[in-house]
């Protein structure tokens, strides 16, 4: 028998299949079931995983009595994640929401307070967290190898989130134009873009380098495509007391950065008052200089600790041990990164600078 039972939330978000393959390969545990009110979305994972008929339920409620799960996987449309948080905390489910955190700060802070008294977690998951390069870059800069951290640059996208399926499964280019006038990702009520979709990323990873410290200000500049609601392209400059950040963000990269790395590549570089980190999305090494050594040198990263060696791991370890969750996923960092997120969409609305959101 396993040791854990968990479930999959919803397949607006294409992460379910990444998620679900990390469920299927733990040895302590089992898929229990799937939810989502359109069950055709649902047969390509079930296929996939062996999960038999009885485990899929179109009625979230009906889905959690039969299952007793002991962690819920969501991945619904980003509008629809705090009321259905709220609907798996009367429950007392723990809670492992993939990114973005929630359209709005409100939002956000609905889902903390959800949990708050069940005793259960509430973990927000940010792939990027997992890619080792960008972990041993925390590291070498809590070390002060960089001296101190003044500003970060992010650039982060793909080519558009319809372009793959769960696991990656490629779709073409026509089918990517056809989907796109009923898909959520493309509806501003939904909490589409590619601001929503990736700034979160950087904002919450950067709290994270930036060991908590909040930006004073933000300025957002987004395009503006005809014939669509939302944006496909932003940048966002934060200004910190230390110094001035930048966050790009992209749906129509030239590739996606787990095929083959686009230009501008996908990822961080750091900048202290002793040297620079680059860091890139799924590369093995980073690049460091300093003024001891200002010729750029290549560090291997750090292979991902046992327990730390993906998002799902990590949570059942929190869950069977106690300990509380840390970095990016914990809904405070997570927080801090949404008011980043809204500041910035605000801003961008405005045309102006605006001060960081309460």
């Amino acid at each position: 028998m396993a040791r854990f039972k968990i479930v999959g939330i919803s397949f607006d978000h294409m992460h379910m299949g990444d998620l679900l393959r990390m469920v299927h390969d733990h040895p302590e545990a089992e898929i229990a079931g799937l939810f989502d009110p359109d069950p055709a979305r649902m047969t390509a994972a079930a296929a996939t995983f062996g999960v038999p008929h009885d485990r899929l339920f179109t009625d979230l409620d009906a889905c959690i009595v039969a299952t007793k799960p002991d962690l819920a996987i969501l991945c619904a449309a980003t509008a629809d994640h705090a009321r259905y948080t709220a609907r798996l905390a009367a429950h007392s489910v723990n809670v492992f929401v993939e990114k973005p955190f929630a359209a709005s700060v409100a939002d956000a802070r609905a889902m903390i307070a959800a949990m708050q008294p069940t005793g259960k977690l509430l973990a927000i998951n940010w792939p990027l967290a997992w890619v080792a390069s960008h972990v041993t870059a925390k590291r070498l800069i809590d070390e002060g190898r960089i001296g101190q951290l003044t500003d970060l640059h992010f650039y982060g996208g793909n080519r558009g989130p319809l372009y793959h399926l769960a696991d990656k499964i490629e779709v073409s280019p026509e089918e990517v134009e056809r989907q796109k006038p009923t898909s959520w990702w493309y509806k501003r009520a939904s909490g589409g873009g590619s601001l929503l979709d990736y700034l979160g990323y950087g904002a919450t990873l950067g709290t994270w380098y930036m060991n908590g410290e909040a930006p004073i200000e933000v300025t957002a500049v987004t395009d503006d495509t005809p014939g669509l609601e939302v944006d496909q392209h932003a940048i966002t400059i934060c200004r910190y007391a230390r110094g001035l950040s930048r966050m790009e963000t992209r749906w129509g990269t030239f590739t996606d950065p787990w095929t083959i790395q686009p230009q501008p590549k996908c990822g961080f570089v750091f900048v202290g008052t002793e040297g620079t980190i680059g860091s890139y999305d799924y590369e093995g090494q980073l690049t460091i200089q300093t003024r001891a050594k200002p010729e750029p040198t290549a560090i291997p990263a750090d292979p991902l600790p046992q327990g730390r060696t993906n998002a799902i791991e990590y949570v059942l370890h929190c869950i069977a041990t106690g300990e509380a969750l840390s970095g990016p996923l914990d809904p405070a960092v997570s927080l801090l990164g949404q008011r980043i997120v809204d500041t910035a969409a605000q801003s961008a609305r405005e045309k102006r600078t605006l001060p960081l959101l309460p």
